[in-house]
């Protein structure tokens, strides 16, 4: 069956579980990017952005209210047009970036929509919009500025007690060649006889911490987790292809098939300038695809906000909005 969308409301052709595209005229942006001119002299920006969420586009505003309200199954959904302001160069770092007032102003707004947004001490010193480009020395590892290799599928930092619920990856100059991929909980049960799932919902997975977060502390596996929880109807899901293993061999049977689930069964976004991307972090793992970056400064650049439904649950390991968890020490 086929659903009817409003005419605001595009989805490609693909399968049903495809994220709904969203796209609002300039003209009903142009009071967020008012506000943005102001932003930069605010005392707490992400408190302006919340103020500035009542004047997003009514049909992205309504279209974040419905996400956080009831999950899209396909795990995502993506906003074209966005406005961006001036773009300079793309830094050669995700330290040295220059300043995007509008961008990172509708980066704040979104996530302030969806929830709040923090920052992670080890993730780009607690930024809580990080700017996502390549970098030469981390070309070929499982990181978010690497190019060279696949970026395995993963729920953001599936290892973190205060994991993010959603991530917004706004595009402010896109790679034809390096596609997001994505694959939904969803994706993966239907491909999963019932005894795979029951395993799914038992403590029989760990997982490892992501460098990142080790800053040379010895790494350790994390507690027995399961990967599926909520309800059949409306499962929620927690996978990494990379640092995640099984307790026994049939937990880790189970790891494997699904990597190979995900690996056939997922659709990708390629993003261009002004596409902004909003992803459950709950219902989607993603990953990316290699490319070619020139280091010329007109590579791919991506501004990202990790988003938590409330900030309470980390309140004892959080300073402001940058949560502090360490992660590696001695038991």
């Amino acid at each position: 069956m086929f659903r009817i969308e409003p005419p605001h409301v595009r989805r490609p052709a693909c399968a049903s579980a495809c994220p709904p595209v969203y796209r609002a005229g300039s003209r009903e942006w142009g009071r967020v990017v008012e506000l943005a001119t102001h932003a930069p002299t605010e005392p707490d920006p992400v408190a302006a952005a919340g103020r500035a969420a009542r004047s997003l586009p009514a049909v992205v505003h309504d279209a974040l209210v419905g996400f956080t309200d009831r999950a899209e199954r396909s795990g995502a959904l993506l906003v074209r047009g966005v406005p961006l302001g001036p773009v300079p160069a793309t830094p050669p770092s995700p330290t040295a970036a220059p300043t995007t007032p509008v961008a990172t102003f509708v980066v704040l707004t979104v996530a302030r929509r969806l929830g709040q947004p923090v920052g992670f001490a080890p993730e780009h010193g607690g930024q809580i919009v990080q700017h996502i480009v390549p970098t030469r020395d981390t070309a070929s590892i499982q990181v978010s500025t690497s190019s060279d290799v696949e970026l395995m599928f993963h729920t953001e930092t599936a290892f973190h007690p205060h994991r993010p619920r959603y991530l917004v990856l706004l595009c402010l100059r896109g790679d034809p060649s390096a596609a997001t991929t994505l694959a939904s909980v969803d994706d993966v049960v239907e491909h999963l006889d019932p005894a795979t799932i029951a395993t799914m919902r038992q403590p029989r997975f760990r997982t490892a911490v992501d460098r990142s977060f080790l800053q040379g502390r010895e790494n350790r596996l994390g507690p027995p987790r399961p990967l599926l929880a909520g309800t059949p109807e409306e499962p929620t899901f927690v996978f990494d292809a990379d640092l995640m293993v099984g307790v026994d061999t049939e937990a880790d049977r189970v790891v494997r098939s699904i990597r190979e689930i995900v690996a056939e069964h997922h659709r990708t976004v390629v993003l261009d300038a002004g596409d902004l991307l909003v992803i459950d972090n709950n219902v989607a793992v993603h990953g990316r695809s290699p490319f070619a970056p020139r280091f010329d400064g007109t590579d791919r650049w991506i501004q990202r906000a990790f988003v938590v439904a409330d900030l309470a649950p980390s309140a004892g390991e959080r300073d402001g909005r940058v949560i502090t968890t360490r992660f590696g020490d001695a038991a």
